[in-house]
Formats: structure tokens, C-alpha cells, sequence
């Protein structure tokens, strides 16, 4: 097939349906966005499990003297040294313990005060409130309970605290925007979908007089179906490309704003995009493809 009568052909059907050719490369733009997104989302949740499980510890809390009221576990008072040598040589035997450091009562105060600058309690809560405590970092993070089962009980011991549970939430919230996401996005494909039959469909409507004359001079189904089928892959590599645009655009935002204010979030690179937008591009140009062939089958019988 000649690649002039091709590309003649798809300039016809872009200049006669410009309307909704625009609305098709719209709504695969969106679409293919909203795709790229929920991957680029998902990878992010797994890249911040991995960086922040790593750094996660599990707190031993001994008993205070104020906790001896309001706690049945700590109604003996506060630990004692005893009950604190106690609990070092058993994590000193346990082989999924990484590394453990005692914060005594004046550090864990110290600490509040820095990231509680403004906290009124201040001025009223003394050292001797806070409880001393064994941070434990763990060869595998997700083995908590093991440390919560050794420890949780124990005398002097007046909780044992996982920092994954303050984290799980944060990766809550992510995990149901890429949710969000992938539902808003089989819809949007869903209407490019139909965009891209009634597209097809009045194309070859508005041609049927032209592809009539060919079936009759002995043209094949290919010759006659393939501009319609590239011409729906065209648009949909419009599409494509102004997802992939935004998708850059998203990432140029992350990267040179979002960061700088966010310290606390590792966020993917540029290489996790760049790896995300050549699927678009295929899924985008398989789906008008297919769809068109599938309509041209119906549309195009003489």
C-alpha cells in the first residue's frame, strides 16, 4: 500500500471530523494520564515502603512514676534498672534485632521539645514524665510481632510501639488516590472508547461512496480498512503524547516544588516516568486500533 494515499486518507477523515477527533485525543489524553498516574502512584507507594520500613523502629516504653494511677500494667510504679538490664539482654539475644538504643527520660524530653516547640504542655511537663525507652531496629521490619509478644507484660514495661502504624496511614491515603484514580480512569477509557467508534463509524460514513468504488475496482479489506484504522491510532498518538506531557509536567512539579517542601516523602525519578511512557503510547495506539477495526467490520460492508 502506497504510504501517500494512506496518509492523504487519514488527513481527509482528521479535517472532516475535526470535532471529534479533538474530543478522542481529549479523552485519551485523560485516560492515558490518569493511567500513567495510578502506576506512577503505585510505584510510589512501593519505593516509600522501602525506604521508610528500613528506618522504622519499635519502641520498648517503661513505666513512669505518673503512669503507676492511670496504668494497671504500671501500678508497681516506675522500672526499675533491673527491669530495664532485663529487657537489653533478651533483645541482645533475639538474632531479628538489628540494633537497640536506650533514650532515657532527659533525652526522649529533649527530643519533644524539638519537634514540640509550640506545645503549651511545656511549660507544665518535666523531664521525669517521659518514659525511658528502648528503640529497636529490626533485620525485618514486618516482624513486629515477635518483639510485641517478648516484651508486651513484662514487668515495668508499659507498651511496646510499632512507628510502621503511623506510616500505614500515610500509605492509606496513597493507596486509595491510585484507586481513585484507576476507577476515574476505566471510565475515561471507557468514554474514549466510544469517542473512537462513533469517530470511525462517521467516518466511514461520510467516505462509504469512496470505499464503495473501491471494493468495486477489486481493492482488499486491508486496503480499504487501514486508513480508518490509522487514523484512530494517529489521534490516539496525540493522546498519548499530551499524556505523556502531563505526566512530565507532574513530575517537573514534584521534583522542583513538591520535594523542596515535602522532606519527609522519597520521591521516584524521572526514569520511573520515562519508563511508564512508552506503554502509554502502545496501549493508547492498540485500544483506537482494535477499536477501529472492530467497527470497521460492521460499517464498511458494501
Amino acid at each position: 500500500m502506497r504510504a501517500q494515499f494512506v496518509l492523504s486518507e487519514i488527513g481527509v477523515g482528521l479535517r472532516r471530523n475535526l470535532t471529534m477527533t479533538i474530543a478522542v485525543v481529549v479523552s485519551v489524553a485523560l485516560s492515558l494520564a490518569l493511567a500513567g498516574a495510578s502506576l506512577l502512584v503505585r510505584d510510589q507507594v512501593n519505593s516509600m515502603k522501602g525506604y521508610w520500613y528500613d528506618k522504622v523502629e519499635v519502641s520498648v516504653y517503661f513505666c513512669t512514676k505518673s503512669d503507676a494511677a492511670s496504668s494497671a500494667q504500671c501500678s508497681a510504679g516506675a522500672a526499675t534498672q533491673q527491669q530495664i538490664d532485663d529487657v537489653q539482654a533478651s533483645l541482645s539475644k533475639m538474632p531479628l534485632v538489628q540494633s537497640s538504643t536506650f533514650e532515657s527520660s532527659g533525652e526522649a524530653y529533649k527530643r519533644w521539645k524539638e519537634t514540640n516547640p509550640d506545645n503549651p504542655l511545656l511549660a507544665a511537663v518535666g523531664a521525669e514524665a517521659m518514659p525511658q525507652s528502648w528503640r529497636i531496629k529490626l533485620v525485618d521490619p514486618t516482624k513486629y510481632d515477635v518483639i510485641q509478644s517478648a516484651f508486651a507484660g513484662k514487668p515495668g514495661v508499659k507498651s511496646v510501639e510499632d512507628q510502621r502504624k503511623i506510616l500505614e496511614n500515610l500509605f492509606g491515603l496513597l493507596n486509595g488516590l491510585q484507586t481513585a484514580a484507576f476507577v476515574i480512569m476505566v471510565l475515561m477509557l471507557f468514554v474514549a472508547l466510544l469517542l473512537i467508534v462513533n469517530t470511525v463509524r462517521v467516518s466511514a460514513f461520510s467516505r462509504r461512496r469512496e470505499t464503495g468504488i473501491m471494493r468495486l475496482v477489486g481493492a482488499s479489506n486491508f486496503y480499504v480498512q487501514m486508513p480508518f484504522i490509522a487514523e484512530a491510532a494517529f489521534a490516539a498518538l496525540l493522546g498519548a503524547a499530551m499524556a505523556s506531557g502531563l505526566l512530565l509536567a507532574g513530575h517537573f512539579f514534584v521534583q522542583h516544588w513538591l520535594a523542596q517542601r515535602v522532606l519527609f516523602i522519597h520521591f521516584i525519578g524521572l526514569s520511573s516516568v520515562l519508563t511508564v511512557i512508552p506503554l502509554l503510547v502502545v496501549v493508547g495506539m492498540g485500544m483506537a486500533g482494535i477499536a477501529a477495526f472492530f467497527t470497521l467490520r460492521k460499517y464498511l460492508k458494501v
